[in-house]
This record gives C-alpha cells, sequence and structure tokens, in this order.
C-alpha cells in the first residue's frame, strides 16, 4: 500500500498560507531541493483553495511529473479535464487511492494542502508521515497547518536545519486508536464450599 505524506511548509507561527492564502514567503531559494522532493511522488491530493493557487502559480500536477486530484464540491470534472475530482466519500475514495499499485518503482502521495483536508484524513487514519517545512517567519494570521480538532500523536524520524534558517521535521503518524471498548474477562467461578457433616455420637 502507498504511503500518504502530509508535506507542507509553515510559518514559525503555524500557518502554511497568509490571511489572504498568499505563499510569496516560500522563497525559491530557500534550499530546499524541491527537484529531489518532487521524484519521491507520482500523485498529488490536494483541496481547492491548494488547487487555485497552484494554478494561479502556473503550475501544475503534469508539469511535477504527477496525477492529481482534487478534493472539491464545486469543481465541475468536464471544466478541469486533467485532475481527476473527489467529491464525495473522501475517506473511502484516499483508502482506494492508497491501495493502488501506483508506478514502479512505488512512490508515494503527496498531501499537499489544505489544513482541512489534512484533518479529515488524519482523523481517519490514512496519514502516514508529516513532514513540515518550518521557515524562520511570523505571518501573524493566515490558514493554519490543522484545524481544531482532536489530539494525534507523531513520533519524530528525521530533523535537519538548512542554512537559510529552515527547520525540516519529519515525523510517522501513529497508527489511528482502537476501540476504546475493552473485552470483559470472564471472571473464574469460585468453588462452593464443601457442606461438612456432623456425626452424632
Amino acid at each position: 500500500m502507498r504511503r500518504l505524506r502530509y508535506n507542507v511548509a509553515m510559518s514559525l507561527d503555524g500557518f502554511i498560507a497568509g490571511p489572504k492564502g498568499e505563499y510569496d514567503w516560500i522563497t525559491p531559494n530557500s534550499g530546499i531541493d524541491f527537484a529531489a522532493l518532487y521524484r519521491q511522488f507520482d500523485t498529488l491530493l490536494m483541496g481547492r483553495l491548494t488547487y487555485d493557487a497552484m494554478r494561479a502559480k502556473g503550475m501544475s500536477a503534469k508539469g511535477m511529473g504527477m496525477k492529481a486530484f482534487v478534493v472539491s464540491t464545486t469543481l465541475k470534472p468536464e471544466q478541469h479535464p486533467d485532475v481527476t475530482i473527489i467529491a464525495r466519500n473522501v475517506p473511502e475514495a484516499v483508502a482506494a487511492l492508497k491501495a493502488q499499485p501506483g508506478s514502479i518503482p512505488q512512490k508515494d502521495i503527496w498531501l499537499c494542502g489544505g489544513g482541512a483536508l489534512f484533518r479529515c484524513l488524519l482523523d481517519a487514519g490514512l496519514v502516514d508521515s508529516v513532514e513540515v517545512s518550518v521557515f524562520p517567519v511570523l505571518l501573524g494570521s493566515g490558514v493554519p497547518l490543522l484545524p481544531v480538532g482532536r489530539r494525534a500523536s507523531l513520533h519524530l524520524e528525521e530533523s535537519k536545519t538548512l542554512p537559510s534558517g529552515i527547520l525540516m521535521l519529519k515525523y510517522a503518524a501513529a497508527p489511528k486508536p482502537l476501540s476504546s471498548a475493552r473485552p470483559t474477562s470472564a471472571k473464574p467461578k469460585s468453588a462452593k464450599p464443601k457442606s461438612v457433616r456432623k456425626r452424632t455420637a
């Protein structure tokens, strides 16, 4: 099964985009090898706002050598033939996508935004790793890394600091917790005391 990796850039105060969705703080001379990063994936998965931002930059999944899946209830497939639209049953559709064989050698699925989609798939237990490049900038407001929701445990796998001041963090997502219901163990039956008859003289 292919891995689903949430890989994003984040400001030091926890935002993945500015208040107007701007990404101008993600500088191209950051020291990140984007070509090497792209080679690790064969599929992009994103929400509509991330898709719109990518198109506004003149970027496309095809130009990055990948297939693209966009989660949206408003986009019309016939108007966006270069991507596959997921309009409903998102966790089920993503689980099926992960189960597909993909390219050979096997590459991963890049969940590149946004935060609400990340929250949905994290809660469904479908995210395998969380990879954040922390940029040395304070945006003050904007789109948070993750919307409010339940707690999730992570395990640090790798950390690296670039000369530009960017801190690159890679975490493994903990598996989805099992049901809190505990099986009841059968209690051993206590032996009944045997009655003792008194002998009469």
